[in-house]
């Protein structure tokens, strides 16, 4: 598996009360993507970011982080599968066009393993 890129999941209660915050003061003031339920504000260059999130749109529980794989998220699932961890959301397509599970960390910490859909 190959990890591109990790988002930190920042659980609030109301993204467009909580933008202000994230925007305007720690000058993360580009908005990657908003879908309601989650959002990423970055800088204008994209070398920080975070991802605030009021509720999972599919998944029964909240990540705290999402790990970007790319194209490997059947070889990461797999392989969770194979180590004996928990998944706590199935490989699932999503209709926003991602393929991705999440697995519970020997930690405790849930994790969004998410990838391109092929095709």
């Amino acid at each position: 598996m190959k990890v591109t890129h990790v988002f930190a999941n920042l659980p609030v209660a109301d993204i467009e009360v909580a933008r202000g915050f994230y925007n305007d003061y720690l000058g993360l003031s580009e908005e990657g993507f908003n879908m309601g339920w989650v959002a990423r504000y970055q800088t204008p260059d994209g070398a920080a970011n975070v991802q605030l999130v009021t509720k999972d749109a599919t998944s029964p529980v909240d990540s705290v982080i999402s790990v970007a794989v790319g194209d490997d998220v059947d070889e990461a699932y797999a392989e969770a599968q194979r180590r004996g961890y928990e998944i706590v959301h199935p490989l699932t397509d999503e209709p926003w066009g991602i393929r991705r599970f999440f697995v519970r960390a020997p930690d405790g910490n849930v994790i969004n393993i998410a990838g391109h859909r092929d095709g």
